[in-house]
């Protein structure tokens, strides 16, 4: 054994005893008792719904009283209300057997009826050839629409005019008068439009009656007798008119020239009522 190793152990051994000279006797190590395990305890049981205590109700009997609790409230109806569920509604299976039975015949649905519905005799000629509500829409936004010019208005109106609604046909004369101006003072299409809008004048609105005088007023196309009925219609209902509606009514019969006493009677007697809706412009128009 090499010698080296020999001393080399030795020394080691003796540093040891050196520490164990320095510190003292190691101490045993002490043993840690035993962990106890405790039993697992069952699974608790969900607890009972929570109810409120109802408070006994008191009842006299002579000279001494009985405490009686208030039945419990009934539970809330269900989320449709009294309406049956989907699943319980009876089939159509089940209603033809129904009308069958209260028939005394076979349950076979009823023949549909062939004859056309009557036609609606409360609207005029005009009203009831109208094209549907869809149909309106598209015209109106097609007259409204930036790209719109006068010509393709008119072009508009040449082709489905009898069909606009009174809407669409104070829309097309209002349009026409304000890109339009007096170059369309002698032009033939707005004669058509002059005389829809005349038999039309108790389909209009207030402000519908406004844009029509004020359109045909700029064109400087008059046609007296649509003036004429616009004069008779707005004193009935000049209080419908809003201080701008006046104002433009006024403007349009007064640069078309047309004497309508009736008209500007109920419009003055209206304007003091109400003269603090007006702003300078509508008030300046008025006067003129």
């Amino acid at each position: 054994m090499d010698p080296r190793l020999v001393n080399r152990h030795d020394r080691r051994r003796s540093r040891s005893r050196s520490r164990e000279n320095r510190r003292g006797p190691v101490p045993p190590r002490r043993e840690s008792p035993p962990r106890r395990r405790w039993p697992v305890p069952p699974p608790r049981e969900a607890p009972p719904p929570r109810r409120w205590p109802v408070p006994p109700r008191r009842e006299q009997h002579g000279d001494f009283s009985i405490r009686r609790r208030t039945p419990p409230p009934p539970p809330p109806p269900p989320h449709w209300e009294g309406r049956r569920p989907r699943w319980e509604r009876p089939t159509r299976r089940d209603r033809l057997a129904e009308s069958s039975d209260s028939r005394g015949g076979r349950g076979e649905p009823r023949p549909r009826r062939e004859e056309p519905r009557p036609r609606r005799t409360d609207r005029g000629d005009d009203q009831a050839s109208e094209a549907p509500r869809g149909q309106q829409i598209a015209w109106g936004k097609q007259i409204t629409a930036r790209t719109a010019t006068t010509e393709s208005i008119l072009a508009l109106f040449m082709r489905e005019g009898c069909r606009f609604s009174a809407r669409n046909l104070a829309t097309t004369a209002h349009r026409v008068g304000k890109f339009g101006g007096p170059r369309f003072r002698s032009d033939q299409r707005l004669e058509p439009l002059a005389e829809m809008c005349g038999r039309r004048t108790g389909d209009f609105k207030a402000m519908e009656l406004a844009n029509v005088a004020w359109g045909f007023a700029k064109t400087e196309f008059i046609d007296r007798r649509l003036f004429l009925v616009i004069a008779v219609e707005t004193p009935m209902r000049v209080r419908e008119f809003k201080s701008q509606e006046m104002a433009n009514t006024v403007w349009a019969f007064a640069t078309a020239g047309v004497a309508a006493r009736t008209l500007f009677g109920a419009i003055a007697s209206e304007v003091p009522r109400r003269v603090r809706e007006f702003n300078s412009q509508e008030l300046a128009n008025t006067v003129w």
